[in-house]
């Protein structure tokens, strides 16, 4: 039985359509590629029950399926697939050093960064009952499955306030519910929410609990400072208080912005020469499935750049 590789040209660490997309630039690009994406490859898109602003689809795919193309895409393209995560990284040699949830060490030429981003949640154990099924972290993918009814936007900064104002194109009356007494959005958004009449802001609550049975149907909400609570019959709860990048590996490796990020130059170069990011991880404004998928394109094409600038 022949010994499994531990070296490829190109490591893709994480999964969903930046790392997947990479993997098939990568594997088409003529150079061994590998993809390390945890036991269940796919990211966040796996909890997305239906996605309808992918191209290609005519009509709604499910966010699992979706994922599980890509892969299949890659894996039919040559990248070798690994369903575990990568546990520590060290860039301080070449080939530089990758170890994985097993303890194996594999080495690579170039690597890419498409670890993701996670929405930050409330922490609700009923919050997490209703993820697809009426509790959202994003409004622009979700915000069209709830026209004609009202929904709540959890949060107050500028992420809370834009969602709000992106939900009233479909909705009939949209929440945003935030714990202070004053929204941290900038002035121009609070401005855009007092004024559009589809909005009710409602200060000093926090959630409680969202209900439902298959399906949310509501959100109870308690005022922070009497204590009443509240019930909202809205079944779409959009929780828009921020996003944490994936990036705990590489604190100290990697250049991270003051939120965690991975910084990039305009070739998606990180600070370390070989290593590259794509996805959300570096994607600190759009977030989208599409974006994820351009950037990783983009990040394997200077990757076998790199690649080959190394054989010249």
């Amino acid at each position: 039985m022949a010994e499994e590789r531990t070296h490829f040209d190109l490591i893709i660490i994480g999964s969903g359509p930046a790392g997947f997309t990479a993997a098939v630039y990568g594997a088409r690009g003529g150079v061994s590629t590998a993809l390390f994406g945890g036991v269940a490859p796919g990211g966040q898109l796996l909890q997305t029950t239906e996605i309808e602003n992918f191209p290609g689809f005519p009509e709604p795919v499910i966010g699992a399926d979706l994922m599980e193309r890509m892969l299949k895409q890659a894996a039919r393209l040559g990248a070798a697939i690994f369903r575990e995560d990568i546990k520590d990284a060290d860039f301080s040699q070449r080939p530089f050093r990758l170890t994985a949830g097993s303890g194996k060490v594999y080495t690579a030429t170039s690597l890419i960064v498409a670890t993701g981003a996670r929405a930050r949640w409330l922490g609700l154990p009923s919050e997490q009952k209703f993820i697809g099924r009426g509790v959202s972290g994003c409004a622009t993918c979700d915000g069209f499955f709830f026209r004609g009814k009202e929904v709540c936007v959890i949060g107050g900064g500028d992420t809370a306030a834009e969602d709000a104002l992106f939900l009233t194109k479909f909705a009939s009356k949209v929440y945003l519910v935030h714990r202070r007494d004053q929204l941290r959005a900038t002035f121009r958004l609070q401005e855009k929410l007092r004024a559009n009449p589809k909005v009710e802001i409602i200060f000093d609550h926090v959630p409680e609990e969202i209900t439902g049975e298959a399906k949310a149907d509501g959100i109870v909400i308690k005022n922070v400072k009497t204590g009443e609570k509240r019930r909202l019959e809205t079944p779409g709860v959009f929780v828009a208080i921020g996003h944490s990048p994936a990036t705990e590996i590489f604190r100290g490796k990697l250049n991270l912005d003051d939120a965690g990020y991975v910084a990039v130059n305009e070739t998606l170069g990180t600070s370390v020469c070989g290593v590259f990011a794509a996805g959300d991880v570096m994607d600190t404004r759009y977030k989208q499935a599409i974006v994820a998928a351009g950037s990783g394109c983009k990040a394997a094409m200077e990757a076998l750049l790199y690649i080959e600038g190394l054989k010249q």
